[in-house]
């Protein structure tokens, strides 16, 4: 399987990562990535760059290396109600908007609160792209999130890092096995992501890819195999944004 887009990096806006957004590309480039998300993490984590470094994105090249860059943020989810911490503004510009649950940026609770929050912010139709549920910080119904990724159809991610770099990697890989043989059941759109912090991680999906093939998850439900897959679905993805109402941003989601 060749796998020539990575959308999760960060580079050293990001405050605890350590490459430019330049040494980055140029490591896509050489391992053959033809399409790049810049995503670095929103302003709640400390150390996050502030809202000024999304405004000035535009003026980053479209291409480096003969890498397509698509500027982008991961955000983070905040409370129960899956809200985000980038203004409404912001989501509405950006070319990739990643989501998922961090620590020190979201309070933490039950199974159902947890589940109940990344559920409702996979309904943000301002989110393209669900992050490391595998993490295992915070407990989850892997399930009702793999269920509800295929019936949304926003791709969730097997998250190269959660299984390779992360304290508590057993208890990771145990929770991303799950979620993997959940979203191989139902045919679940994917996404790999190297969530690299350093150039030399771009582009590296060793760990997902061996969890990809233990599960059963098809090429077929791999957005990665082709950048014209994603820029396609990102086009879609944008069309949903018309038919939704951004005066309400509370989300409801129930998955029998």
């Amino acid at each position: 399987m060749e796998l020539l887009v990575d959308l999760h990096t960060h580079t050293i806006a990001s405050g605890h990562a350590y490459s430019t957004v330049t040494e980055n590309a140029l490591a896509a480039s050489r391992r053959g990535i033809k399409l790049l998300g810049m995503t670095d993490h929103g302003p709640k984590m400390p150390g996050a760059p502030h809202l000024f470094h999304f405004d000035n994105l535009s003026i980053l090249p479209d291409e480096l290396f003969g890498v397509k860059i698509l500027p982008g943020v991961e955000a983070n989810i905040t409370n129960y109600e899956g809200d985000l911490d980038m203004p409404m503004r912001y989501l509405e510009q950006l070319k990739l908007i990643l989501a998922g649950l961090h620590p020190i940026c979201y309070p933490g609770g039950t199974c159902e609160q947890n589940t109940q929050a990344y559920l409702k912010a996979m309904l943000n139709p301002y989110i393209d792209i669900m992050v490391h549920p595998g993490r295992p910080d915070f407990e989850m119904d892997l399930e009702k999130i793999a269920h509800a990724s295929a019936l949304l159809n926003v791709p969730v991610e097997v998250n190269n890092s959660s299984l390779a770099t992360i304290s508590g990697k057993d208890r990771a890989r145990n929770n991303c096995n799950s979620i993997a043989r959940y979203m191989s059941k139902y045919k679940s759109p994917v996404i790999l992501g190297s969530d690299a912090h350093f150039w030399d991680r771009v582009g590296e999906f060793n760990e997902a890819l061996e969890l990809v093939r233990e599960t059963g998850i098809s090429e077929q439900q791999i957005l990665n195999t082709s950048p014209e897959r994603v820029l396609d679905y990102l086009v879609e993805r944008r069309k949903r944004r018309t038919e939704f109402n951004p005066i309400s941003l509370k989300y409801r989601l129930s998955i029998a």
